[in-house]
C-alpha cells in the first residue's frame, strides 16, 4: 500500500468528494479494483470507519476519523 495513495483518499473522504469509485480510480490514476483494495485495507488495519452513500455517490466517515502521517524531513 502506497502511503501517498491513502492519504489523497483520507483527504477526498473528508471532503466528501470521492465521487464512485470509478471516478475515484480515475482521479487517483488506479484500477477501481485498486480503490476497492485500498479501502478495505483503510477499514480493516487502519479500523477506518468508511461507508460509501450511495445518495452522494461518495464515500465518507460515519464517525470522526484521524489518519495522521509521519513527515520526516531530510537533515
Amino acid at each position: 500500500m502506497d502511503i501517498r495513495v491513502i492519504n489523497k483518499i483520507h483527504e477526498r473522504i473528508l471532503k466528501e468528494s470521492t465521487g464512485t469509485p470509478k471516478e475515484l480510480a480515475y482521479a487517483l490514476n488506479v484500477s477501481e479494483r485498486t480503490v476497492y483494495n485500498y479501502i478495505k485495507f483503510m477499514r480493516l488495519e487502519l479500523k477506518a470507519p468508511i461507508i460509501y452513500n450511495r445518495i452522494k455517490d461518495t464515500y465518507e466517515y460515519e464517525t470522526i476519523c484521524n489518519i495522521n502521517f509521519i513527515h520526516i524531513e531530510s537533515f
